[in-house]
């Protein structure tokens, strides 16, 4: 993965980087056998961008999300924050640098203390990383609920109290209350109806402004990647297969899966026009087929895909695409 880290370098250092990192797993179903969630990734994301990640269920997406919070230890590799090497380890024992990295999770319900007001949901982390007095806890917790849309009528009430877009809002508020760098959301939306998703999309669009905060963003919805994303990342099995600008990635899709995707979005200027579905369903993470993980339901698939896996590659266009028939120019 040497040539992909070399690749990914930009000018300015980003805020947060991985470099060849994985995540493996051992199977309780299948003694001895391996679960490579995430399998050697390596990737910059930039001060103030949002950075989104997509692919199908399963595809080591939120395994991902876990080691840039500190959730998970990376089985190798590393992870940089503003230079500085960290893990959970190291996370654990540095409150300052843990509170720069704050997560945003995809049921706020599950992720809020039902036993909690909301008034304690928020003050909890300012209490423990800012050491701040009960009276200036109190004041910032207010200011935080007025930024995500609030009142102050909300403090002593419970997250049941709540509908799901408010609980969202809450779940928001307390990721601010950190006073963070980086947000790591993790499908913040998908639980949500179509117009609150809206509010919250725009809410947190907002807020990135304001703060110059920067975003994590995983989602399985590619409008939401249009109407967010700076960069666009696409992952298989584990690994990356294409990452683009937001704009290249919509308009010259490079990577077939990448396409596919893109593909089964309705359009409607095209309605006419039957939507692509994508052939088959994911191999196996016990058995990951060798070569390409994608060649058996890529329909540029050759004889080399399946014996030799490819590696992020630099294209004209500031696209990096892991594909063997883009390489040799056999997908135009």
């Amino acid at each position: 993965m040497a040539d992909s880290v070399s690749n990914l370098k930009s000018i300015s250092q980003p805020i947060v980087s991985a470099e060849a990192v994985g995540r493996y797993y051992y199977s309780h179903s299948a003694p001895g056998a391996t679960v490579k969630a995430v399998d050697g990734v390596s990737v910059e994301i930039q001060r103030g961008q949002t950075f989104c990640l997509v692919g199908e269920s399963g595809c080591g997406k939120s395994s991902l999300a876990k080691l840039f919070v500190g959730l998970e230890e990376p089985s190798f590799g590393t992870m940089r924050f503003k230079g500085e090497v960290y893990n959970s380890s190291i996370l654990r024992k540095d409150i300052a640098a843990r509170s720069k990295i704050q997560m945003i999770f995809q049921d706020p319900f599950a992720s809020l203390n039902p036993r909690h007001t909301v008034s304690k949901i928020i003050q909890e982390p300012i209490r423990f990383q800012r050491r701040v007095s009960a009276r200036e806890a109190d004041r910032l917790s207010r200011d935080y609920l007025k930024q995500v849309g609030l009142s102050d009528a909300d403090l002593d009430r419970f997250p049941h109290q709540f509908s799901g877009g408010q609980r969202q809002r809450i779940s928001i508020a307390r990721a601010l209350a950190s006073n963070p760098e980086l947000l790591i959301c993790d499908e913040p939306t998908s639980a949500l109806d179509v117009s609150v998703q809206a509010q919250v999309l725009n809410l947190l669009k907002d807020l990135q402004a304001e703060r110059d905060l920067t975003y994590l963003f995983i989602t399985h919805n590619l409008s939401v990647v249009y109407h967010l994303a700076d960069t666009v990342a696409v992952m298989y099995l584990g690994k990356l297969v294409e990452v683009a600008p937001k704009r290249t990635f919509f308009e010259w899709p490079k990577h077939p899966y990448s396409r596919l995707l893109l593909d089964t979005v309705p359009k409607l200027h095209r309605a006419e026009k039957r939507r692509a579905s994508i052939a088959g369903e994911l191999p196996n993470p016990l058995s990951i087929p060798d070569g390409c993980s994608f060649h058996a339901r890529c329909p540029l698939a050759f004889s080399r895909c399946k014996v030799a896996r490819p590696e992020l590659k630099l294209m004209e266009d500031g696209a990096h695409v892991a594909c063997h028939a883009i390489e040799e120019q056999r997908g135009k």
